[in-house]
């Protein structure tokens, strides 16, 4: 994984997003599930996470010698997260609505810059240090970089799922 294939998902989402209007953005299928701009604000949010780890990584040596867990050995060799429904942590249940599309696009451009600037670091870092993923054990930069990428890709799933559903609203 490099980051130009990350940099590419992004922009994946950002061409994606143009095709919604506000309300497409806001309208859950159930009270209890997420609209697709609580999912475009959860992957702003979590994937500015991933770009922070791995900008740690790049400033320190500690827990270099550390492992992923086999769950994420298995992920990381299939380039992909499981086929499945994530439960995530607790506080996805408090993902914010975006306040308009701007927030949304603001937010996916500023992913990009930052992505270019962990680029920079990772060719002149010259440390190899590991964070500790909640669930996953340790991972390095690259590893948080490509864990970035496949979550983002993951969601192309719910994203269909959402589509599906706002389709369903138009047919009627």
């Amino acid at each position: 994984m490099t980051t130009k294939e990350l940099h590419h998902t992004v922009q994946f989402w950002i061409e994606e997003l143009e095709h919604y209007d506000y309300a497409e953005l806001s309208s859950k299928p159930t009270p209890a599930s997420w609209s697709l701009g609580q999912m475009y604000m959860h992957l702003i949010e979590a994937t500015d996470f991933f770009l922070d780890q791995a900008i740690i990584c790049v400033s320190i040596n500690d827990h270099a010698h550390e492992q992923s867990s086999a769950n994420a050995k298995v992920m990381f060799r299939n380039n992909e997260f499981p086929d499945k429904i994530i439960e995530g942590p607790p506080a996805n249940a408090f993902t914010p609505e975006p306040k308009n599309k701007s927030e949304i696009l603001d937010g996916l451009n500023k992913l990009q810059i930052k992505l270019g600037e962990v680029e920079s670091k990772l060719l002149f870092g010259g440390h190899a240090g590991k964070t500790r993923h909640p669930g996953l054990q340790y991972f390095s930069a690259n590893e948080w970089l490509h864990f970035a990428d496949m979550h983002l890709r993951h969601h192309r799933r719910q994203k269909s799922r959402l589509d599906r559903y706002l389709q369903s609203l138009n047919s009627d």
